[in-house]
């Protein structure tokens, strides 16, 4: 994960104020964490309108998760737009399509299945505006400054998303449904004015990113497919899959344990909020009191901390217990800090919008998937037999991982320049081969 002779930049630890201190960084932080409590606000408040409507909680459920899995599909057909078009229009236009179908949810009585193919079909774009924000941090924050700066949407995320929930729930019970939506719609339009009015007109090409020719679905399976192929990028995509899909498969079994294990009505809320509350403090500490070869040669011994604990549900642990092994495997989702200078030097200067984008659809829907098949195993062996297994199976990613650094055959290594793997050409461009 590290190599041999690290260069002067990659040995300097960066602080959290240096990487504030950048405004076009500031402003898409700041932004993407009011948009994020803004999705957890709109998602819980759909999700009720859609039970008040039906009384089915399958509906309710599909309500709360229509959202994630089309952002695969968006990635996959549309990805190439983020390295393609002006990234201030692009975002700003993302923001603002999510405000008017919220907005679109508040006011229009709509069928179900209309309001749900609404909410999907807005979810295929979310990936090209997360894409291009997340390509223009890579540009704006250099060496250490940028694994804080994502160590920092980490914790704001974590955090908008805890705020999100509760403002969900307060709004709600004062304003009802429809006139919470619209609350939703009003911060996003907020985002969508901030960066429309705040982030520089910037081109394509002044941002790091290629114009590209050809029709933007082909470009865009093209480039996906090559990002997939490349070893290197496929790997590390991987790794930053699995774990927390494995981990979100436990943590969607946890209301059904406390049900199982006859604990007091409200405790699984908390052992709900020890997992975000591990990641905070994991990516505070990681991030703040390490240098950057340290957390890279972490990521293993992090990663079987995030699994590890959870194999200690089988055998049927308290409150107490279950508690702070939740607050370990929080903390070993800051393996990810040591993954994300690895990924960007994999990635080709003129893809990395579209890398991006793929990154955060395909983790939102393993993360979506792994409750899906965590909680069909815990038929046969019960809820804490389930989350061992997901416990397992995390550890078992870090024995994976592990065995890149065996001498035979070798990791390969990037070129910066071209994306390439030794040699082979390995290319992944949001246009066609010209």
């Amino acid at each position: 994960m590290t190599p041999t002779a690290e260069p002067a930049q990659s040995r300097h630890r960066a602080t959290y104020r240096e990487v504030l201190a950048e405004p076009r960084f500031r402003l898409l932080f700041t932004t993407r964490a009011v948009s994020i409590t803004a999705d957890a606000l709109r998602i819980t408040t759909f999700s009720v309108l859609v039970f008040a409507a039906t009384g089915s909680p399958l509906l309710s459920a599909v309500a709360f998760g229509i959202g994630f899995i089309p952002q695969l599909f968006g990635s996959l057909l549309l990805g190439s737009l983020a390295d393609r078009l002006p990234p201030r229009a692009l975002i700003t236009g993302g923001y603002a399509v999510t405000s008017a179908a919220a907005l679109l949810l508040a006011l229009v009585r709509m069928p179900i299945a209309a309001s749900l193919g609404v909410v999907a079909l807005v979810s295929l774009a979310t990936p090209v505006f997360h894409g291009a924000s997340s390509r223009l941090v890579a540009q704006s924050l250099k060496g250490d400054a940028y694994v804080l700066g994502r160590s920092l949407n980490n914790i704001a995320g974590s955090g908008a998303q805890l705020s999100g929930l509760a403002l969900g729930g307060a709004v709600v019970a004062a304003l009802g449904p429809r006139r919470a939506l619209a609350v939703s719609a009003a911060l996003y339009l907020g985002c969508a004015l901030a960066i429309r009015i705040r982030l520089p007109r910037l081109q394509p090409g002044e941002s790091g990113g290629a114009r590209g020719e050809g029709g933007a679905v082909r470009a865009s399976l093209r480039g996906a497919g090559l990002l997939l192929r490349g070893r290197t990028v496929r790997r590390l995509m991987l790794a930053q899959w699995l774990p927390p899909a494995f981990v979100a498969g436990a943590e969607g079994l946890l209301v059904a344990y406390a049900g199982e294990r006859r604990l007091a009505p409200g405790w699984y809320a908390v052992l709900m909020g020890c997992l975000p509350v591990g990641m905070l403090v994991g990516d505070l500490l990681v991030g703040r009191l390490l240098r950057p070869p340290a957390r890279e040669r972490l990521v293993v011994p992090l990663i079987a901390l995030a699994g590890l604990p959870l194999i200690g549900f089988a055998a049927g642990p308290g409150v107490g217990v279950s508690s702070c092994l939740l607050l370990l495997s929080g903390f070993g989702y800051a393996y990810g800090l040591g993954l994300q200078r690895p990924f960007l030097d994999a990635l080709p200067q003129e893809g990395q919008g579209q890398a991006f984008g793929l990154l955060g659809s395909g983790s939102m829907t393993l993360q979506g998937v792994g409750p899906v098949c965590v909680g069909s195993v815990a038929a046969g062996t019960g809820t804490g037999g389930a989350i061992a297994l997901a416990g397992g199976a995390v550890a078992l990613t870090a024995g994976w991982i592990l065995t890149w650094h065996a001498p035979t055959p070798p990791v390969p290594v990037p070129n910066r320049s071209t994306g390439s793997e030794n040699g082979t050409g390995q290319r992944a461009s949001g246009s066609p081969a010209r």
